[in-house]
């Protein structure tokens, strides 16, 4: 191997044992998802079921597989 060649390779090599080396030691620090993330995506999926839960109850329809005949409409309040 050319001394040229080698030289860099060994500089290559020992720069990513010092990023490794680096990285290994740092402590690690909790960012926002790491906190919130867990809690906003219950409370995401929370009210996702509340509000098509409430749409899907006060719309009265009776489920069925096939709704021809099952859905009457109602009189209009005046």
């Amino acid at each position: 191997m050319f001394p040229v060649a080698r030289a860099a390779q060994s500089l290559v090599a020992r720069g990513v044992q010092h990023t490794a080396v680096r990285r290994a030691h740092r402590k690690h620090e909790p960012n926002f998802h790491d906190k919130y993330g867990t809690m906003i995506l219950l409370g995401g999926a929370t009210m996702f079921s509340a509000v098509w839960g409430y749409v899907f109850t006060g719309l009265n329809v009776e489920w069925g597989f096939s709704p021809i005949g099952r859905i009457t409409p109602r009189e209009w309040r005046e």
